[in-house]
């Protein structure tokens, strides 16, 4: 892999609790660890609420998470914005029926060399990044879904 800094930081968040984020019903101090998710797909997807393409690409991720959650995929939304208000404001607006996190100091998003938002990652079942993309473009959608299902579909030793 190309980016092999990007790749430590997926392995060692997925081996360990990293830094402290927390979803929508929990405590700010609360950590995001990766291993719960050991034998799923995880879907990471950095956000803020002033990102437009956010406002495009939610509507979508939660048709993945209602469409293949009970095929072991899990999704991740990671909000990059320093006041929770704003990120309230931007769900109240377009809602998340997926795992919301918190990485306020971008400590995580620096981990995964986030460059663009939204910035998704996705995880297969092995630990390993099976793909990443840039951006989020409507006429692409059948293109980050298909990468999905592959991942869906490969075993964990493989």
């Amino acid at each position: 892999m190309k980016n092999i800094p990007v790749l430590r930081a997926i392995l060692m968040a997925w081996a360990l609790a990293v830094s402290p984020l927390a979803t929508a019903d929990q405590t700010a101090d609360t950590t995001l660890d990766l291993s719960e998710y050991r034998g799923k797909v995880v879907v990471l997807d950095f956000w803020a609420s002033w990102c437009v393409p956010c406002r495009r690409s939610f509507p979508w991720l939660n048709s993945m998470s209602e469409k293949y959650s009970g095929d072991g995929l899990v999704i991740v939304g990671v909000n990059l914005d320093r006041e929770r208000a704003s990120a309230a404001e931007f769900l109240d607006e377009f809602p998340a029926r997926f795992r919301i996190a918190y990485d306020t100091d971008a400590k995580l998003a620096t981990q995964y060399g986030v460059q663009a938002m939204p910035s998704s990652f996705v995880i297969g079942r092995n630990g390993e990044i099976e793909a990443q993309h840039l951006g989020f473009k409507v006429k692409r959608q059948d293109e980050y879904e298909a990468v999905i299902v592959a991942a869906l579909e490969q075993e964990m030793n493989e």
